[in-house]
């Protein structure tokens, strides 16, 4: 059987912050391969990514499973209690970069679907989509892994993506969808004069203001069945001007909208564009923006394959999940065009913090509840 303790603590020592792999995905080829898994390395732009398949081609259903080898950097390791890398043991935990987000989500499916399939095989397929590139731009990971699958004919019939759900106890939580979330950098132009001669001058600051207070006063909905109200965060303004007797001509803000899905990023997009020219019009500053989407919010709806997951977490834990579409993005938001799919991993109280660090029971107890799902998808 596989430990998914000593797998965990294997890909950690693997210093693989992001897109760097770092030898992770040969890690668990090694684990995958001699338990039948074909594994194809769909490397795009840099960046590594794994896709790993057991079972006859056209064999169905085809459960998969989504995760990622790359960590954000561990900042100073002098800061840490232990080697950020090392993946020591230590008062009942597994330390290092990565143990829970999402180190052990991916030994923990990894070790799930290797002995799964090497007791009892089962009729039908199953998938592993992992990726250097969540923790980054992630326009080169699972993206390049679900176009490569379109190319081949490889499909999934559902998803799961093992990232860290829980907020303090295993089995809290799944997560069924995610707020979409639209970045924006507005530029407003004037002309710079001196102070002591403002009718000289157009200044930019004072539209840009009245923008920006537009925005914030602004209320974008009262929530949905299964989601928060959508939130608008102003995030940065700056003239970089150092001069108290010069009006600048130019000043620069951003912000950051995470939105339900009364949304898309195109409306919201037009909305800003919208407000931007009413405020703006006749004053003589221009306001120009640049505005990118990270993803788009979705929802997977209570169903069989929630249904399927919290019976597993119950069962094993004896926690009745809550479902939660809260948090922030997750590679879901490209799987949600491929296959339902649904999010269960981990309490994630330290990841992306100095001495990151999981329980080691908590790591066994989630291979179980992978294995369940696995014999239970399948039964």
């Amino acid at each position: 059987m596989t430990d998914p303790v000593e797998l965990t603590a294997a890909l950690i020592r693997c210093p693989s912050v992001t897109p760097d792999a770092a030898g992770a995905l040969d890690v668990v080829a090694g684990v995958l391969e001699p338990a039948g898994f074909a594994c194809h390395r769909i490397d795009r732009n840099g960046t590594p990514n794994l896709f790993a398949r057991w079972g006859a081609e056209g064999a169905a259903p085809v459960f998969g499973f989504n995760g990622h080898v790359d960590v954000v950097p561990p900042g100073d390791p002098a800061q840490w209690t232990h080697d950020p890398f090392g993946a020591e043991q230590a008062d009942g935990r597994l330390w290092g970069r990565g143990a829970v987000d999402m180190k052990s989500g991916v030994a923990a499916f990894v070790a799930a679907a290797a002995d799964f399939v090497t007791t009892t095989p089962p009729a039908g397929g199953i998938v592993l989509l992992i990726t250097g590139d969540e923790e980054g731009a992630a326009t080169d990971g699972t993206v390049a892994i679900l176009d490569w699958m379109a190319a081949q004919g490889e499909r999934m019939d559902v998803c799961l993506v093992g990232e860290p759900t829980c907020p303090s106890r295993l089995g809290e939580t799944i997560k069924i969808g995610r707020r979409g979330s639209l970045s924006a950098e507005i530029t407003a132009t004037g002309r710079q004069g001196h102070s002591a001669y403002p009718h000289r001058a157009v200044n930019p600051l004072p539209v840009l203001v009245r923008y920006l207070d537009r925005l914030a006063g602004a209320v974008l909905d009262s929530g949905t069945a299964h989601f928060d109200p959508s939130t608008l965060a102003l995030t940065s303004i700056d003239t970089g001007n150092p001069a108290a007797n010069v009006i600048p001509g130019r000043a620069t803000a951003r912000l950051n909208i995470r939105f339900n899905d009364c949304h898309s990023g195109k409306a919201l997009e037009a909305w800003l564009r919208a407000q931007a020219e009413s405020v703006a019009e006749g004053t003589g500053v221009a306001l120009d923006l640049a505005v990118s989407v990270s993803g788009e919010a979705f929802l997977t709806p209570p169903g069989a394959l929630t249904d399927l997951i919290a019976q597993a977490v119950e069962a094993e834990t004896g926690v009745r999940p809550e479902l939660s579409t809260s948090g922030g993005t997750s590679d879901a938001r490209f799987i949600r065009a491929h296959c339902p799919v649904a999010e269960f991993g981990l309490v994630g109280d330290t990841m992306h913090q100095t001495d990151e660090r999981v329980e080691i029971a908590q790591i066994g107890a989630l291979k179980a509840i992978y294995a369940r799902i696995l014999r239970d998808y399948f039964a």
